[in-house]
């Protein structure tokens, strides 16, 4: 039967399907208690269940900064790990090669897991979980793994050319030329990365502003701890006038002011917050992302607000990486430059919905929160998925002629057709005076729809509605043309 053509789902990124809620909710209350035993000391115990987390839910990088930060928290952070370590790790690596060559990536990411446990400084297992995440199409969590092998060693042309080729494959290209770079630096004349870099120059053009070749790899302290200014934060004085120390403070720049209350007060979260959103700013995603791990770190893990700020940076991050694809899309307009596009929709969509699920799970009775996950879901193609959420969105008023229409398109997907026009056409009766454009596109479904079920009088009473608020929305006057056509026909 004739019923609208819908806009086809984004492709979904091979790799893990999205996890069922039952396993999504097991594995949040895993993640809990794993934070509560490293509050507790009990780093072995953690590992373990950080080790199930990261193996079943691979695109978490919310589990996987976890994972690391408390292996780094159970060496005191000695660079090295475990005695022996180096003799130990090979099985595990051999393992995981094993099982990712079969396609057994439960297997492939615990057996990964377990050669970090015993050095997490290691940088070929931090590549070779890269590579997984490579495989799995899971890109937020490759870069961290990267990030951390660069934080080992910046200058290993190893990691950089890895680094690189991931980075060129999601269209981030400044930072890709910036890892070419120091590939150049470690071997002067490694072709790879000379052609690499003349091939990007045009496409790093599409960026504004030059590449930062800390952006990717910016090192750390030895101690862990970011560098900051000497400069402290002053006290006032007993007579309220300002100290010299406190004017002096007054006059750094924001991000060395930030910098220095956490160097006096390592605990201070909000000055953590305040840093992250000066990058956040300037666009220095990396940088934020750096002191969001810091403030994680000096939350313990456990604080969700902390958790929620990176959440929103992975998909601030995807975005970024859409906006980036849309550019070299349009500005070169081939097919790898469509696929490159099209990849960077579909994972934005999958970071979203990721994050989106976890919410929810931890908030289920929140509508707005529902809403926004049957989207993302519909958008995916898992559209029973996403009439549950959907349905979970109902009870919120203003959106509630939205939520509507999203279910009605939900039930054409799947050929329930006389529920969709009852969805329509509820979104109709739900709809505010002045929102116009759900009005417009709720009377055009329910019209396409019902002249596709050969209810002509209704079809024309939703498409006349239509030409009325708007003669040339879609092809309305060629529907109206339709039904009097069919009519004759009949």
């Amino acid at each position: 039967m004739a019923t609208d053509s819908q806009t086809a789902p984004l492709s979904a990124p091979r790799g893990p399907a999205p996890l069922a809620p039952s396993v999504r909710h097991r594995l949040t209350k895993t993640y809990e208690h794993a934070q509560r035993c490293v509050e507790k000391g009990d780093h072995e115990y953690a590992n373990e269940l950080y080790t199930q987390c990261v193996s079943e839910d691979p695109a978490n990088v919310v589990y996987l900064q976890a994972f690391l930060t408390n292996l780094h928290k159970k060496y005191n952070n000695n660079k090295k790990g475990a005695k022996l370590a180096a003799l130990k790790v090979k099985s595990y690596r051999s393992a995981m090669a094993k099982a990712a060559q079969q396609g057994l990536w439960l297997q492939a990411f615990t057996a990964g897991c377990g050669a970090l446990a015993l050095n997490p400084w290691d940088i070929q297992s931090l590549l070779a979980m890269a590579s997984a995440c490579n495989e799995l199409h899971v890109d937020e969590a490759q870069l961290s793994y990267l990030r951390r092998a660069l934080d080992v060693d910046g200058k290993d042309p190893v990691v950089n050319r890895q680094a690189a080729l991931a980075l060129q494959r999601m269209g981030q290209f400044d930072q890709s030329i910036a890892c070419w770079h120091r590939v150049e630096q470690a071997k002067p004349h490694d072709e790879e990365a000379q052609q690499a870099i003349r091939n990007l120059s045009v496409e790093r053009t599409i960026h504004r502003g030059g590449y930062d070749p800390a952006l990717l790899g910016g090192k750390q302290a030895s101690d862990g701890s970011v560098s900051t200014g000497s400069m402290t934060v002053a006290r006032l004085s007993k007579s309220g006038e300002e100290t010299e120390e406190e004017a002096a403070e007054r006059a750094l720049a924001p991000e060395e002011r930030y910098k220095a209350q956490i160097a006096k007060d390592p605990s201070s979260i909000e000055a953590y917050f305040r840093l992250a959103d000066l990058y956040l700013h300037d666009g220095r995603l990396d940088d934020a992302q750096q002191a969001l791990d810091l403030a994680n770190q000096a939350s313990g893990g456990g604080q969700l607000s902390v958790r929620e700020r990176l959440e929103d940076l992975q998909v601030r991050r995807a975005a970024s990486q859409l906006a980036s694809a849309q550019k070299f899309f349009e500005s070169q307009n081939t097919p790898e430059a469509k696929q490159l596009f099209d990849r960077a929709r579909a994972q934005a969509n999958q970071v979203e919905l990721e994050v989106f699920a976890a919410r929810v799970d931890r908030d289920p009775h929140n509508p707005r929160l529902q809403f926004e996950l049957g989207q993302r879901l519909k958008r995916a193609g898992k559209t029973k998925q996403a009439i549950t959420a959907l349905q979970a969105a109902r009870s919120e008023p203003k959106r509630k002629a939205l939520v509507l229409l999203e279910l009605g398109e939900c039930f054409q997907k799947i050929e329930q057709y006389k529920l969709a026009l009852s969805h329509y056409e509820q979104a109709l009766e739900a709809v505010e005076p002045g929102d116009q454009e759900v009005r417009k596109l709720a009377l055009y479904r329910a019209g396409v729809l019902a002249t596709g079920l050969r209810e002509l009088d209704r079809a024309e009473r939703h498409l006349a509605d239509l030409a009325g608020m708007d003669y040339g929305y879609r092809d309305v006057s060629d529907r109206l043309d339709k039904i009097a056509s069919l009519r004759d026909s009949g």
